[in-house]
C-alpha cells in the first residue's frame, strides 16, 4: 500500500502564517469555507468573554476584602496604634469590596472599584500600612482593567 502524497501548499493555504492566525483567529472561529478578513481582531477564545472579565473583577475585589479583614490584627500587633476609626474604615472598605464584587454586571461597578482603590490609598492617612495595601491592590486592579480592555476591546 502506498500513502497518497500530500501537497505542501495545501497545508500552507489552510493554516497560513502564525501572524495571519493571530490576526484572524483560529480556523474553528470561522464558518467552513470562509476566509478570515485581514486586520480583523483576534477572538479571545473564551466562550463568554464578558462573564470571564466579570469573574476577574469580582475575584479581585473579593480577594481584596479578605486581605483587608485579615490584615486588621497583624496591623494592630505589629504596626501599633490602629485606631477604632481606622478599623471601621477597613471594615467599611471590605464590605464595599464585597458588595461591588456582587455588582460586577453593572458597568458602573468598574468605576466604583477604581474609586475604592483610591479610598484605600487615602486610608493611608489613618495608618501607613493601608497606603501600602492600597498601592498593591491599585496595581492589581489596574491589571484587571487592562485585561478587561484587551479581552472586550
Amino acid at each position: 500500500m502506498t500513502r497518497p502524497e500530500r501537497d505542501p501548499r495545501a497545508t500552507e493555504d489552510q493554516t497560513g502564517s502564525p501572524a495571519d492566525q493571530a490576526v484572524a483567529g483560529s480556523p474553528a472561529d470561522r464558518p467552513a469555507g470562509e476566509e478570515p478578513a485581514v486586520g480583523q481582531p483576534r477572538r479571545s477564545g473564551l466562550r463568554n468573554p464578558e462573564r470571564a472579565v466579570r469573574g476577574l473583577g469580582a475575584g479581585t475585589l473579593s480577594l481584596e476584602a479578605l486581605v483587608l479583614l485579615l490584615a486588621i490584627q497583624p496591623i494592630r500587633v505589629v504596626g501599633g496604634d490602629l485606631s477604632g476609626a481606622a478599623i471601621g474604615a477597613v471594615v467599611a472598605l471590605a464590605v464595599a469590596a464585597v458588595v461591588l464584587a456582587g455588582m460586577m454586571r453593572r458597568p458602573w461597578a468598574w468605576h466604583a472599584g477604581t474609586v475604592l482603590q483610591g479610598l484605600l490609598m487615602l486610608g493611608g492617612l489613618l495608618h501607613w500600612s493601608l497606603l501600602g495595601l492600597g498601592i498593591i491592590f491599585a496595581l492589581v486592579w489596574a491589571y484587571a482593567l487592562h485585561v478587561r480592555r484587551v479581552i472586550l476591546g
